[in-house]
């Protein structure tokens, strides 16, 4: 929890002054079209691949498979398109990061080990 509440402090910071000194290295107008540019960029590209990634979990449903590693797919993509739309350069990294294929497969297992734990830790009831 505590660092939740940091990175809610730290992070803005960062994103704002980073923001504030690309825009004095390199002016205002360009800085502002970065930012839209890869916003722009952040929603057609999780628009691609979100829609593959639902394909591929449709396919592994309709096989008879988990498809566990096409949902986490899913998630990241989700949340990288997310960090793309918001303004800032920390953001749009960590979006691109989350995105691209390579990237992304190296953060899975770390997802998987997470996930796996937050499912140890808590009593998850299913009904149906």
């Amino acid at each position: 929890m505590k660092y939740i509440l940091a990175s809610l402090i730290i992070f803005p910071f960062v994103e704002i002054s980073l923001l504030i000194w690309s825009g004095h290295l390199i002016g205002a107008f360009p800085t502002i079209s970065l930012m839209i540019l890869t916003g722009l960029l952040g929603a057609f590209l999780a628009k691609k691949q979100g829609l593959d990634a639902i394909r591929k979990v449709q396919q592994d449903i309709q096989s008879g498979h988990m498809p566990g590693g096409h949902v986490t797919d899913g998630l990241c993509i989700a949340a990288g398109g997310f960090l793309l739309i918001l303004p800032g350069f920390v953001s749009d990294l960590l979006g691109l990061i989350l995105l691209l294929p390579p990237t992304r497969s190296m953060i899975k297992p770390f997802l998987f080990r997470l996930f796996r734990r937050w499912g140890r830790n808590r009593n998850v009831i299913i009904y149906r």
